[in-house]
């Protein structure tokens, strides 16, 4: 936004340098870009972010000027001169599209005389690098410019029936405009229309023909608001941008339609003549809404802060800035309204914000101490970082997936198979409008994808949530539930390792077991519910090849998904650590035969409790049914691992437990030893 110094000094005293002022808009957020001199003025380019819409126009920059500097603002009142006919009288307003166009303002001047600008306002818009071109078009251009509003004037003689109709273009229908290039139009786009044809392209630019030309000599002042995407949409697709577009794209103050629309004709009125009629033609409205109040606790600004600014100057401040105080400062804080032109003030936050840049961020000591409150990693955070390690030591890659699924992905794994599925209605999701209710489905994908393009046997895990509810009345982990999922072409017992191996990584203590899962696509005898300390965790499994095969995968797959908030409830956050042992484990296997209805876990629980206290591990050896093994029973081979932290076992220290561990499990399972 280019401003001009001399039209500054129409609103706001300027007794400072303009080094002085350029450097203080700089601190409060107005960035100076560079500064031009042109015949006997100063151009000041500042760079407005998109919050501040209200800067776009000199009257913005020079309330931030008054606040910066506790001078008086003053404002052009834009109380032109009517007669007593009646604009209804001539012409009408018509919007078809209020959600594009919500409000439009028609006010006619008869009679003008067009001619060049007065030598000031060339000037001024030659400061701003506008070309003048007649007072009429001029004149829109300075309000435009003076307060952000963006106008337009038509020749009114030039208008099909001498009205307005705001609508949506029709698929076809075209447009010259005023730059005499041809573009075409469709629904998405809000026009400017006669009763034939469009005369404009809403809040973009105006049509060639009905501008203002040497023989226009009645016009119709348009002033308007239009809805920012509409308007950001329209230029984009025409790749056609204006300084009006560039104001509409970023809501511009609905209180200052009317205003800009009453400082135009009275400027018209001042340079070209004429007589306005009374009473504008209008249609629609827009809701000029009382923002909420917003409380400031001033001792707040000094703990945010960490310096003193009276209560007086933060009074000021914000009364400067067009803030409304409700009523009296009581019990250490008082309650502003925002002004319509600055809605990106909602919070307490914004308010302290304003008083230290309009204060001067530079009053605050470099060195001054700001209270700080130790804090610690939440529980959730720290078991996430756990899982990740866990999971990357054990070849594992982290992915990061979608929560919509369609429903043919999603039967690849229905562990809830009694909840109804979550869906999403919206044209962009017509295929996939499921939420998930597992992430083994979409990690099954990357799997696949993973193959197609050479990558064999890719291990994946991620951390997410899945959907399971949308009541209300129900807790988080009830009704978005964060999973831990991991596909690998792994065997299952070694799936299982993986599992223990991740549970006792968050607590050493920690105890998994299995029990069978009656979930479908894991292959019968190969599918288990996974408990943690006896608290149901999850499933894991090898999922069926009727069910791998739906999506092509060529390698056999195991699964797991495990609740995160289980961990959570488990986690040693303090964990204790022992020495590593300084002598050897002797390892002994025991090959024992068994009923084929005894588990591993029970055989697990009956040689822990036989073994005695050297014993340090307990592992799967294998498994074995064949010729030699009659029917109903199974062989299952038992590693036994013995230390002592004290010395090196001798082979008859190890015999004994092993001799109780074969006696134990033949008195409790039945079992032989092969």
């Amino acid at each position: 936004m280019i401003v001009s110094w001399n039209w500054l000094e129409q609103y706001v005293t300027l007794e400072m340098s303009v080094e002085t002022l350029t450097d203080r808009l700089t601190m409060t957020g107005l960035n100076l870009e560079g500064i031009e001199q042109v015949e006997g003025d100063t151009a000041i380019d500042l760079e407005v972010t998109s919050n501040r819409p209200d800067c776009l126009g000199h009257l913005g920059v020079a309330r931030e000027i008054a606040a910066l500097f506790d001078h008086p603002l003053q404002i052009p009142a834009a109380q032109p001169v009517e007669i007593s006919e009646k604009t209804s009288a001539v012409t009408s307003v018509e919007i078809d599209c209020e959600d594009l166009c919500p409000q439009y303002i028609a006010r006619v001047i008869r009679g003008v005389k067009i001619g060049p600008s007065p030598q000031w306002l060339q000037d001024r818009l030659k400061a701003l690098g506008i070309v003048s071109i007649n007072n009429i078009v001029d004149i829109t251009n300075y309000v435009l410019m003076e307060c952000g509003q963006p106008l337009h004037a038509f020749d009114f003689d030039k208008l099909a029936g001498q009205k307005i109709i705001v609508r949506q273009a029709k698929p076809g229908e075209k447009i010259v405009a005023i730059n005499q290039k041809e573009y075409p139009l469709d629904d998405s786009m809000c026009v400017i229309c006669d009763s034939e044809k469009p005369v404009a392209i809403g809040g973009v630019m105006g049509g060639l023909a009905t501008e203002i030309g040497e023989q226009t000599v009645n016009v119709l002042i348009e002033s308007a608001a239009f809805a920012p995407m509409s308007i950001r949409n329209t230029a984009r697709k025409l790749n056609l941008h204006s300084d009006s577009s560039y104001r509409f794209e970023r809501a511009l103050d609905p209180a200052g339609v009317e205003w800009a629309s009453r400082r135009c004709c009275e400027l018209i009125l001042e340079l070209a003549g004429g007589e306005l009629l009374s009473q504008a033609a209008e249609a629609g409205k827009t809701q000029v809404e009382s923002a909420d109040a917003i409380k400031l606790r001033f001792d707040q600004i000094t703990r945010i802060l960490g310096i003193e600014i009276p209560v007086e100057d933060s009074l000021r401040i914000l009364s400067d800035l067009g803030l409304h105080q409700v009523g009296a400062v009581q019990n250490g804080f008082a309650e502003f309204t925002p002004p319509s032109w600055r809605r990106d003030l909602t919070r307490e936050i914004d308010l302290i914000e304003e008083i230290a840049r309009v204060y001067g961020y530079d009053q605050i000591p470099e060195d001054r101490l700001i209270p700080i409150i130790p804090t610690m990693t939440p529980v959730a955070d720290r078991v996430a970082e756990k899982v990740r390690t866990a999971m990357t030591a054990g070849g594992f890659y982290e992915a990061l997936t979608l929560s919509f699924i369609t429903e043919e992905l999603s039967q690849l794994f229905t562990p809830y198979t009694d909840r109804e599925w979550l869906k999403v209605d919206h044209s962009s999701r017509r295929q996939e409008n499921l939420l998930r209710q597992s992430l083994v489905p979409h990690l099954l994908e990357c799997r696949r994808e993973n193959e197609r393009h050479g990558t064999s046997n890719a291990q994946l895990f991620e951390i997410a949530k899945v959907y399971l509810s949308a009541d209300r009345s129900l807790s988080d982990h009830e009704t978005e539930p964060q999973m831990i999922t991991f596909v690998s072409g792994m065997s299952f017992s070694e799936m299982k390792g993986i599992v223990e191996s991740l549970a006792r990584s968050l607590n050493r203590t920690a105890e998994v077991s299995v029990r069978p899962s009656d979930i479908p696509q894991f292959v019968p005898g190969r599918g288990a519910e996974v408990l943690l300390n006896g608290k149901h965790w999850g499933w894991m499994g090898e999922i069926d090849r009727q069910y791998s095969d739906r999506i092509d995968l060529s390698d056999a797959v195991t699964v797991a998904e495990l609740h995160f908030s289980v961990l959570e409830e488990v986690i040693d956050l303090a964990p204790h650590y022992e020495e590593l042992p300084q002598f050897p484990g002797v390892s002994r296997d025991v090959s024992l035969l068994l009923d084929e209805s005894v588990t591993w876990q029970e055989l697990e629980e009956v040689v822990r409790g036989a073994a005695g206290p050297l014993l340090d591990s307990v592992s799967f050896g294998g498994q074995y049914r064949g010729k030699q093994i009659e029917a109903g029973k199974k062989s299952y081979v038992v590693t036994m691992n013995f230390r002592s932290a004290e010395k090196t076992l001798t082979h008859e220290e190890v015999e004994q437990p092993q001799t109780l561990v074969v006696q134990a499990c033949e008195a409790k399972l039945g079992a032989s030893q092969r």
